[in-house]
């Protein structure tokens, strides 16, 4: 501070105010300032960011392609640039980070974000094993009331997700028993893909398996265009969880954040012979959950890959919606897609007379701009976002548990306070993945 600065703050003290110097932070989360964010892949989930980040200050940039840090610094030319994460993230001003890149680094890069106090916003899915999903959730529920997290399920903020939620819960179909969510993308692959020789100067093929058993070097890995690319490695077991952390997130987003659910109580899966290089493409999982205070148990599912769910009628084709989501209640039956919802009634008594809609005074608020929600949120921690650490922590929680099922082959019993599948000990070495030397889950 200059000497004129300093007198001129210390005859303001006097009086019980304090007048900062042009540019100075008052504290991280003063609605004033300008947050410190690190952006950690500048391409594709990326660039969804530039413009909501446009207006903080993104002091750092990494991606483990050192091509597109220059293009990403025309956007942000006081950015301090990155290849390795783990250096990106000791940097000394930052007050939060926006994690965009591939699946197997996400609850890697979160923890250790949690780890030093930063708020964090992480594309979705947070986690790629359940071990991951529960870290990651214990470390955000330790400092949940000054750290704002959120992850990058952004279809929440449509408006039918809210009116499916008062819907429900309002009875519309009677008593709530039955969930479904379904995703129908089928992209196959036999197996990771052969060497290919080394890759191209600047991309540190190195990091970007990070975490992950070392694989060869091959340029389909990164076939794809911005936003899109993640199709090509996600499907791969150690680079993703398949359609569950893809559409999937999305799409039980839908049916998660109607049913309020928690962690379930069992697990049980079938679809296609299992790949140990590739997640199955055709899958279905059902999953228990317990009653809550306004609903009974209830039982959900998961399908993908072209199995459905069984159609409430004939002349309804649920598979006309490539990602939807249905519910079934004791007086009838609701289907949606991200955008829209029907009512189906069924039976003697299903009049709707039953049904008495909220009152517009009492409808649940929007959430508005997604990414926005999260800056505001890490500016005033009182504020709460859509997709924090918890809600999204246990829907993928519940989802790679589904994968685990699949695996063993048989229904598992799971006690969600200790994170154990407590009938089959062999489902229990698959909540975890195993890391190379060198790399720290919770570092």
């Amino acid at each position: 501070m200059r000497r004129r600065q300093f007198i001129k703050a210390v005859a303001a003290a006097g009086s019980g105010m304090l007048i900062l110097p042009s540019g100075a932070r008052a504290g991280k989360n003063a609605p004033g300032n300008k947050l410190n964010i690190a952006l950690i892949g500048v391409w594709g989930r990326g660039l969804a960011h530039y413009e909501s980040l446009g207006a903080e200050n993104v002091v750092a940039l990494c991606d483990v392609n050192e091509k597109r840090l220059p293009e990403a610094l025309k956007s942000f030319p006081k950015a301090k640039t990155y290849t390795d994460w783990r250096k990106c993230i000791e940097q000394k001003d930052l007050d939060a980070v926006v994690i965009c890149t591939a699946d197997h680094h996400h609850a890697f890069i979160a923890n250790w974000a949690l780890n030093r106090d930063l708020h964090v916003y992480c594309e979705k899915p947070l986690a790629i094993s359940v071990e991951e999903a529960r870290v990651v959730r214990a470390n955000w529920l330790k400092k949940k009331d000054k750290l704002a997290t959120q992850v990058g399920m952004q279809r929440h903020a449509m408006p039918n997700f809210n009116r499916l939620r008062e819907m429900l819960r309002d009875g519309v179909i009677g008593d709530l028993s039955a969930a479904y969510a379904w995703g129908n993308r089928q992209i196959r692959r036999k197996g990771y893909w052969p060497d290919s020789g080394q890759a191209p100067k600047g991309f540190h093929f190195d990091l970007w398996l990070g975490p992950s058993p070392a694989h060869p070097y091959n340029p389909a890995y990164f076939a794809g265009g911005p936003g899109m690319n993640c199709l090509e490695w996600n499907m791969f077991w150690d680079f993703g969880a398949g359609q569950i952390g893809d559409m999937g997130s999305h799409t039980m987003d839908l049916l998660w954040n109607a049913v309020d659910a928690s962690l379930p109580t069992s697990a049980e899966a079938k679809g296609e012979k299992y790949n140990p290089d590739v997640t199955p493409v055709e899958c279905e999982s059902h999953f228990e959950h317990p009653k809550n205070d306004w609903r009974g148990p209830i039982r959900i599912s998961w399908y993908q890959g072209g199995a459905m769910p069984p159609s409430p009628k004939p002349y309804i084709d649920l598979k006309r919606i490539d990602h939807g989501a249905m519910f079934k209640g004791s007086k009838g039956y609701v289907v949606a897609d991200f955008g829209s919802r029907i009512v189906l009634p069924f039976g003697d008594s299903s009049d709707l007379t039953y049904y008495k809609p909220r009152s517009q005074d009492n409808v649940l608020p929007p959430v508005g701009h997604f990414q926005k929600q999260w800056l505001d949120a890490c500016k005033n921690t009182s504020l709460k976002t859509a997709c924090d650490f918890e809600y999204s922590a246990n829907m993928i929680e519940q989802m790679l548990l589904g994968l685990v099922a699949y695996r063993v082959g048989k229904k598992i019993n799971y006690d969600g306070a200790t994170g154990q599948v407590t009938n089959c000990p062999e489902a229990n070495d698959l909540l975890a993945r195993k890391y190379r030397a060198g790399w720290t889950l919770n570092g």
